[in-house]
Protein backbone atom coordinates (compact mmCIF):
# COMPACT_ATOMS: atom_id res chain seq x y z
CA UNK A 1 0.00 0.00 0.00
CA UNK A 2 2.62 2.20 1.11
CA UNK A 3 4.30 1.76 -2.30
CA UNK A 4 1.63 3.18 -4.37
CA UNK A 5 2.51 6.37 -2.56
CA UNK A 6 6.46 6.32 -3.55
CA UNK A 7 4.90 5.81 -7.02
CA UNK A 8 2.35 8.34 -6.86
CA UNK A 9 5.48 10.59 -6.01
CA UNK A 10 6.98 9.42 -9.29
CA UNK A 11 4.29 10.08 -11.09
CA UNK A 12 3.93 13.54 -9.73
CA UNK A 13 7.35 14.26 -10.97
CA UNK A 14 6.63 13.36 -14.15
CA UNK A 15 3.74 15.10 -14.69
CA UNK A 16 5.38 18.54 -13.20
CA UNK A 17 8.38 17.84 -16.25
CA UNK A 18 5.28 17.67 -18.59
CA UNK A 19 3.79 20.86 -17.66
CA UNK A 20 7.04 22.69 -17.92
CA UNK A 21 8.22 20.96 -21.45
CA UNK A 22 4.64 21.68 -22.76
CA UNK A 23 4.98 25.39 -21.66
CA UNK A 24 7.87 26.09 -23.82
CA UNK A 25 5.58 25.51 -26.86
CA UNK A 26 2.98 27.31 -28.12
CA UNK A 27 0.08 25.25 -28.34
CA UNK A 28 -3.63 25.09 -30.58
CA UNK A 29 -6.41 25.24 -28.21
CA UNK A 30 -8.15 23.06 -30.14
CA UNK A 31 -5.54 20.23 -30.42
CA UNK A 32 -4.91 17.27 -28.48
CA UNK A 33 -1.57 18.60 -26.66
CA UNK A 34 -3.58 21.39 -25.20
CA UNK A 35 -5.93 18.78 -23.60
CA UNK A 36 -2.88 17.65 -22.18
CA UNK A 37 -1.60 20.15 -20.62
CA UNK A 38 -4.27 21.56 -19.62
CA UNK A 39 -4.97 17.54 -17.08
CA UNK A 40 -1.23 18.46 -16.15
CA UNK A 41 -1.86 21.96 -15.33
CA UNK A 42 -5.19 20.88 -13.57
CA UNK A 43 -3.09 18.05 -11.16
CA UNK A 44 -0.20 20.31 -10.81
CA UNK A 45 -1.20 23.92 -9.56
CA UNK A 46 -2.16 22.97 -6.46
CA UNK A 47 0.88 22.27 -5.18
CA UNK A 48 2.81 24.72 -7.40
CA UNK A 49 0.92 27.94 -7.00
CA UNK A 50 1.28 28.45 -2.94
CA UNK A 51 5.05 27.53 -4.05
CA UNK A 52 4.73 30.61 -6.45
CA UNK A 53 2.92 32.83 -4.10
CA UNK A 54 6.36 32.67 -1.68
CA UNK A 55 8.48 33.42 -4.62
CA UNK A 56 7.30 35.10 -7.26
CA UNK A 57 9.10 34.75 -11.14
CA UNK A 58 12.86 35.88 -11.06
CA UNK A 59 12.24 39.23 -13.92
CA UNK A 60 15.18 39.34 -16.46
CA UNK A 61 14.38 42.25 -18.85
CA UNK A 62 11.64 40.78 -20.79
CA UNK A 63 11.30 37.20 -19.55
CA UNK A 64 10.55 35.81 -16.60
CA UNK A 65 11.77 32.90 -14.88
CA UNK A 66 9.19 30.59 -12.40
CA UNK A 67 11.26 28.41 -9.80
CA UNK A 68 8.21 26.45 -8.45
CA UNK A 69 8.79 23.46 -10.36
CA UNK A 70 12.45 23.05 -9.31
CA UNK A 71 11.19 23.50 -5.40
CA UNK A 72 7.92 21.26 -5.51
CA UNK A 73 10.33 18.65 -7.06
CA UNK A 74 13.42 19.03 -4.58
CA UNK A 75 10.75 18.54 -1.94
CA UNK A 76 9.35 15.72 -3.57
CA UNK A 77 12.77 14.15 -3.74
CA UNK A 78 13.38 15.22 -0.36
CA UNK A 79 10.16 13.60 0.64
CA UNK A 80 10.71 10.46 -1.17
CA UNK A 81 14.30 10.10 0.72
CA UNK A 82 12.52 10.17 3.91
CA UNK A 83 10.34 7.47 3.09
CA UNK A 84 13.25 5.64 1.90
CA UNK A 85 15.29 5.98 5.05
CA UNK A 86 11.90 4.83 7.02
CA UNK A 87 11.63 1.92 4.77
CA UNK A 88 8.69 2.48 3.27
CA UNK A 89 9.26 2.90 0.03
Amino acid sequence: MLGILCLLLQLYVFAIFGRVLLSWFPLNPNGAMATVAGFLFTVTDPVMRPVRRMLPAARFGGMALDFSPVIVIFGIFFLQRILRALGIC
